[in-house]
């Protein structure tokens, strides 16, 4: 029984009570939904993840106004001024906002409002919003090719996100007399008329556009949307076909993660399962010749090979996490929650600070320090400050666009579901409130120390004590790299099938204090990667060297302070990083043995994802590899013949390695002798 479709007419959105009908599905045509977005805020972090959130609140996400004034603050056109008219300010709000409403933080909610009042309020009659003025070139800001569709699509994001937070009637209006002034003008001006961006990136303005169908069910918008596909990059076909895939340099690498999801997107209104076939052969492309063991690929900011020492974007990270979360959201695939949390858990850590007041624009799997020293072998650099941790040095976009990638994880833990439950398909320490089957308001606590650890519980309570119990079903990814999962209730194990990469359904009258616990064993394994390299992985997450950490705060020249801010931290090692792993040791009958996993007694209070207090280790032992030099600041090439043993090797010593999102510089991808 479908107990969550919101059947509504343009006229009557405009009122809302607290229901299951406020969860938005698909309406026909579009593809059934299986899983619903719950409002923004029914979401709440727990554990290091809230640790996470507030990191952003009192760093950089939360003071970036203060940090970047003359880019996202009063100047800035999308408020009226006279400055930056693109895509910087936009992108902050969209991180912004979701993590004022998660956190119940009014202060953020006052600067979030302000974007959304001058969004709102810049609409011109015939639907157009945004700066509308081009300006000569001024140093550090965007100040052209004001009336790009690109920077409108993440404006488009905001607005869906402001809306599902506070149901404010001038949203729905707003977006329709805007998608109405998309649909004339779009023959006469496509997606790529002013850059190439919009139709590189059309999936986040097609995402809206069906979002509003569902609302209205305004027949135009499926006009639209496929308008917008047709004007979009052919992402299906890059996908299906991979030559582009296997061609160095030939895209960006922020596009590939955001165009990612376009064909999922679009799938709901064609319904072709060929779309669905191109993303399993993308994903298979990108592995095979970009991939890095994040789940990410070498792009820097070209897509290249996954050579170890190729950078991979903070923007990508961020950008290919929400494509998951919105192709996990419409197809209901666990496998692709298991792609979001490999990226989620690994690279996305380690390329912000601990206190998020600086961050990393290109990171390195096998990364020997950051510093200024050098110009590496990117298809891109920026002088040489790519690799430093700081507030504007690579290239500033990262800067604005990296707040979006905590929150939006936080908003996409839990889902609704058609059937009138709640479904936990990414694991992470939370609680949810959401009204269930029959109007019943239901909170559920999630008590976990995933990923560093294997056991989930989920406990059951009612906001309103004078309910009792109710009926509904609580559903839960199983990983697909846990073979042997045990899932119990109230103590009790749980007697029916349960499946590496499945969804197991708990359908029963739940009543206050049930408690689900789900115990997911990780197996440590290892993988072949670039060159033959070897990862170490346990679970969601891989595993690197552990290199002590020197951090040295240096102040940029008064020339290139404009351009890269005040102040940037090298990161140095006085340790040996040229190790390599034992063949025999990686052999099946030797691997369990020579790979021991040891938990530290670390305090859970403090932040896990650093050195000192990663929570997990990996025993091994590996030899020094004599002629495995650095080279320009990074490690440098193995020549073949190290696999013919004709490179010399030192002692047999026992190293240590750490989750890599703990670690800043690290090695992942080991040569094997």
């Amino acid at each position: 029984m479908k107990r969550i479709i919101l059947v509504l007419g343009v006229l009557m959105l405009t009122t809302f009570s607290s229901s299951a009908q406020d969860y938005i599905s698909n309406r026909a045509p579009l593809l059934e939904s299986r899983y619903l977005e719950l409002p923004l805020g029914a979401i709440k972090p727990e554990g290091w993840l809230k640790m996470q959130l507030q990191a952003q609140v009192s760093g950089l996400t939360g003071h970036l106004d203060e940090v970047y004034p003359n880019v996202v603050g009063k100047r800035n056109a999308w408020l009226g001024g006279d400055g930056d008219a693109w895509e910087r300010g936009p992108y902050w709000i969209d991180g912004l906002l979701p993590l004022a409403y998660i956190l119940d933080d009014q202060t953020l909610k006052d600067k979030a409002q302000v974007w959304v009042e001058a969004i709102l309020g810049s609409q011109k009659e015939n639907g157009y919003f945004g700066p509308d003025i081009d300006r000569d070139p001024e140093p550090g800001l965007q100040r052209n090719n004001s009336h790009d569709w690109w920077p409108k699509m993440v404006a488009l994001k905001i607005i869906k996100q402001y809306y599902m937070a506070t149901r404010d009637e001038r949203v729905i209006p707003f977006l329709d007399k805007y998608f109405r002034y998309q649909l004339k003008m779009l023959p006469k001006y496509p997606l790529d008329n002013w850059t190439f961006w919009g139709a590189q990136r059309g999936g986040d303005n097609l995402e809206v556009v069906l979002w509003l169908y569902n609302l209205t069910g305004e027949k135009y918008l499926l006009e639209l949307g496929e308008l917008i596909h047709n004007q979009s990059t052919k992402w299906s076909e890059i996908f299906y076909d991979g030559t582009m895939l296997r061609t160095q340099n030939s895209m960006h690498c922020v596009n590939l993660g955001q165009g990612f999801k376009e064909p999922v997107v679009f799938y709901q209104q064609s319904k072709d399962p060929k779309l669905l076939e191109a993303m399993r052969r993308g994903e298979k492309t990108i592995h095979d010749y970009l991939g890095l063991p994040t789940g990410l690929w070498a792009g820097d900011e070209l897509i290249n090979y996954g050579d170890p020492i190729r950078g991979s974007e903070l923007c990508t990270a961020v950008e290919m996490m929400f494509s998951l979360e919105e192709m996990l959201r419409i197809t209901g695939d666990p496998h692709w929650a298991d792609y979001l949390e490999r990226v989620a858990y690994n690279a996305l850590p380690t390329q912000a600070n601990d206190d998020y007041t600086a961050r990393q624009y290109f990171q390195q799997t096998n990364q020997i320090e950051c510093s200024r020293n050098t110009m590496r072998n990117f298809s891109t650099p920026h002088d040489d400050t790519d690799q430093v941790f700081g507030v504007l040095n690579g290239y500033p976009c990262c800067t604005t666009n990296m707040h979006q990638g905590w929150p939006k994880f936080t908003q996409n833990l839990w889902y609704a579901t058609d059937d009138g439950g709640l479904a936990a398909l990414v694991f992470a320490p939370s609680t949810v409130e959401a009204v269930v089957a029959d109007g019943v308001k239901v909170n559920v606590k999630e008590e976990t120390f995933y990923p560093f650890d294997e056991t989930v519980k989920l406990t059951v309570s009612f906001p309103d004590k004078k309910v009792k119990g109710a009926w509904f079903p609580i559903k839960f990814r199983i990983p697909g790299w846990c073979d042997e999962p045990v899932v119990k209730v109230n103590g009790q194990k749980v007697d029916q099938a349960v499946a590496a990469g499945g969804i197991v359904s708990l359908r029963r009258n739940w009543t206050k204090g049930d408690v689900v616990t789900v115990e997911l064993p990780m197996e440590i394994t290892s993988g072949q990667w670039f060159d033959r390299a070897t990862v170490i992985e346990r679970g969601p997450l891989v595993y690197a060297l552990k290199l002590q950490e020197k951090w040295t705060r240096k102040e940029f020249k008064p020339e290139e302070r404009v351009r890269y801010g005040d102040w940037y931290f090298e990161v140095t090692t006085p340790d040996k990083w040229n190790y390599c792993l034992s063949r025999m040791d990686l052999s099946k009958d030797n691997f369990k043995d020579r790979f021991t996993l040891v938990r530290k007694d670390t305090d859970r209070s403090l932040y896990p994802w650093n050195v000192e207090n990663a929570p997990l280790a990996i025993k091994c032992h590996g030899r020094e590899l004599l002629d495995w030099k650095a080279y320009r600041g990074s490690a440098g090439q193995i020549p073949f013949f190290i696999q013919q043993g004709k490179i010399g090797v030192g002692e047999e010593e026992e190293i240590e390695l750490i989750p890599y999102g703990c670690t800043t510089l690290r090695i992942t991808e080991f040569p094997v002798r």
